[in-house]
């Protein structure tokens, strides 16, 4: 049986196709299309219900030091009212999942992936002392509003949202709606995301799709965004077999914690900085108009396998074929010639930087 999010009879009013994902009904697309989702997102303000994700809060003292025992992130230095994108670990060394942790200055607001969330609050716990509780927040829903149009619109709600910087966060009343809005997503755009009451939500989202230039957008729009903006996707391209110097997410890891290496799975990520990690995760660049999928064999141009593409599909913002993967260090320079192995058949890329559309945040 799948769950639902408290947007479900929204998402089907609005004419949403709804299919399972992460043991939710969520909408894939609306009929505008993927293709114009995306593209009315990058040019304006899409709409993504993203409640299916699971929020929580750490309470108590000492709650920042107790979560770094399971992320290199430098979570103590978090000051109030900022956000910061992090990874929780393994005792191997392989990424348990990417996460979003915020000092709300009482505490810690987190928020984990719909299809690891019943693994992470256990692995939380069982790091918490005395005194240190995580409370999962199940009522809440969690709205996305991304684009260029995303925050002068709903500042026209609330106007004190425009003077949040990147990854800055606030409290406001939104249309009557308490709210924790943090100015980030997951799409390269500007934009925010809010948490509110999930009670709420209804009335909230419909407030928000009121405002011009706004438009629902589903999941497949969400990926393709994300995948132009180089951005990972858990279960593609991060799992427990992945560390974060291969995912080339070393950035996520704080200078102090990079000193003392006293989080789970250091050994792995030392070892790996020092002696350069087996694999690296890569933009890939089909050449011609066919896409590339996950799981799409790569091997070195007229030789032998080198990886594997994990994320792929049509850039619709490239208006071509854009995927990225993992690929053996040798073979992962720059430009270097690729086939893509579709179907047994070997179609021409190479190595790409990522973005493969440039970040638009506010800084």
């Amino acid at each position: 049986m799948l769950l639902e999010t408290p947007l479900a009879s929204l998402h089907r009013e609005l004419g949403g196709r709804m299919v399972p994902f992460a043991g939710y009904a969520m909408p894939v697309q609306y009929p505008l299309g993927i293709m114009g989702e995306h593209l009315h997102t990058r040019a304006a303000a899409g709409l993504f219900d993203v409640s299916h994700m699971g929020q929580a809060e750490l309470v108590g003292e000492g709650a920042a030091a107790a979560l770094e025992k399971l992320t290199p992130a430098d979570v103590q230095a978090l000051k109030p009212g900022r956000q910061r994108y992090g990874l929780l670990m393994t005792e191997a060394g392989g990424i348990l999942d990417d996460f979003m942790v915020t000092n709300l200055g009482d505490r810690l607001f987190l928020v984990l992936n719909a299809s690891r969330k019943h693994l992470d609050i256990p692995a939380i716990e069982a790091v918490l002392p005395a005194g240190v509780k995580l409370n999962p927040l199940p009522d809440r829903a969690l709205i996305a509003l991304q684009g260029p149009a995303a925050v002068a619109a709903i500042a026209t709600l609330a106007p004190g949202i425009a003077q949040l910087s990147f990854m800055g966060v606030g409290r406001f009343d939104i249309a009557g709606v308490p709210a924790i809005v943090s100015r980030s997503g997951y799409t390269g755009e500007d934009g925010v995301e809010v948490s509110v009451p999930a009670e709420d939500a209804e009335r909230f989202a419909r407030a928000l799709l009121a405002l011009p230039g706004v438009q629902p957008a589903g999941l497949g729009a969400r990926d393709s965004l994300r995948l132009e903006a180089g951005l990972c996707l858990y279960g593609n391209d991060l799992d427990e077999t992945t560390s974060p110097v291969e995912a080339n997410l070393v950035w996520t890891i704080g200078k102090r914690r990079r000193m003392a290496f006293d989080f789970l799975g250091a050994d792995r990520v030392r070892d790996e900085l020092d002696n350069g990690p087996k694999r690296l995760r890569v933009g890939i660049l089909p050449e011609g108009r066919q896409p590339a999928r996950g799981h799409t064999p790569v091997h070195a141009r007229g030789g032998e396998p080198v990886g594997e593409i994990t994320s792929g599909g049509f850039g619709p913002s490239v208006n071509g074929p854009v995927a990225m993967g993992y690929l053996a260090r040798h073979a992962a320079a720059d430009n270097a010639p690729l086939d893509l192995m579709v179907r047994g058949k070997a179609l021409p890329g190479r190595v790409a930087a990522l973005p493969f559309t440039p970040h638009r945040y506010a800084r």
